[in-house]
Parts: C-alpha cells; sequence; structure tokens
C-alpha cells in the first residue's frame, strides 16, 4: 500500500500543479489584458484631452470673433444712422466724392505727395544752387566799373 499511497500523492501532486499553473496562466492573461485596456483607456483619455484643448481655442477664438462683428455691427449701424439725413449725405458726396450741387463750381487742389515734394525740393535746391553760383560768376563780371567797358 505504501505504493499505491506514493503513486496517489504523486498523482494528486501533479493534478494540483497541473491547477496552479492554469490558474497562474489565467491570472497572467487576464493580467495582460487590463493591461491593454488601461493603455487604451489612457491614450483614450489624453486624445480627449488635446480635442478638449483644442476645441476651447476655437471656441475662444470664435467668441472674440463675434465680439468684433458685434462692435462693427453697431458701428455701422451708427454709421447708416448718421448717414441717413440729407447733410451727411451731402457732405460726403462734396468732401469724399468731389460732387458739386446745382449751380456750384468744384475747385480742386491737388497736394503733391511728399515723396515728389522730397524730389522737386532736393531737384530746386540744386538748380537754385546752379543759378546763384553763375549769378555770382556773372555778377563778378557785370560789377558798375566794368558795365561800360564791356562790348556787346
Amino acid at each position: 500500500m505504501t505504493n499505491n499511497d506514493s503513486n496517489l500523492k504523486s498523482r494528486i501532486q501533479k493534478q494540483q500543479k497541473k491547477k496552479i499553473r492554469k490558474i497562474k496562466f489565467y491570472h497572467s492573461f487576464l493580467t495582460i489584458v487590463l493591461l491593454l485596456c488601461v493603455v487604451q483607456i489612457s491614450y483614450s483619455a489624453l486624445l480627449n484631452l488635446a480635442k478638449i484643448v483644442v476645441y476651447q481655442t476655437k471656441i475662444l477664438k470664435a467668441q472674440d470673433l463675434k465680439s468684433q462683428a458685434e462692435t462693427r455691427n453697431k458701428h455701422l449701424k451708427n454709421e447708416i444712422q448718421n448717414f441717413s439725413s440729407m447733410y451727411k449725405v451731402e457732405s460726403i458726396a462734396r468732401n469724399n466724392l468731389k460732387m458739386a450741387a446745382k449751380d456750384e463750381v468744384l475747385i480742386i487742389i491737388n497736394q503733391p505727395e511728399e515723396n515728389e515734394n522730397n524730389t522737386n525740393e532736393i531737384k530746386s535746391n540744386a538748380f537754385t544752387r546752379f543759378l546763384e553760383t553763375f549769378a555770382s560768376k556773372f555778377n563778378r563780371d557785370m560789377t558798375p566799373d566794368k558795365v561800360g567797358e564791356q562790348t556787346i
């Protein structure tokens, strides 16, 4: 009986070891599945947070754009009210569109641009210096003493 007992004990131990291995494999498998689920959930959470940040910035930009549009709308409404009177329309026609009323003569005085003024000023300064030097040479020759001496 000792032989049978030892065989029985060894078989029971082998069965118990198999059960333990199955349980360890099952626990390892579940651990890996749970880790994959945690990774997937954290990845999704990060993506959602990134989307939230992007959408919040879009919302802020849209609100800013809306406030700008509202202020521009108010400004335009004020302009409509201002331009609804005939006096305002007439002043715009006269000043901006260069229009005249009946029996009026429109005189436009063009102001030269600043760049043209600078170049014209430089040219006129150079021409003036040339004339002054030429006139001074001419005046030296035409002093009152020498006027009678010159022959034409």
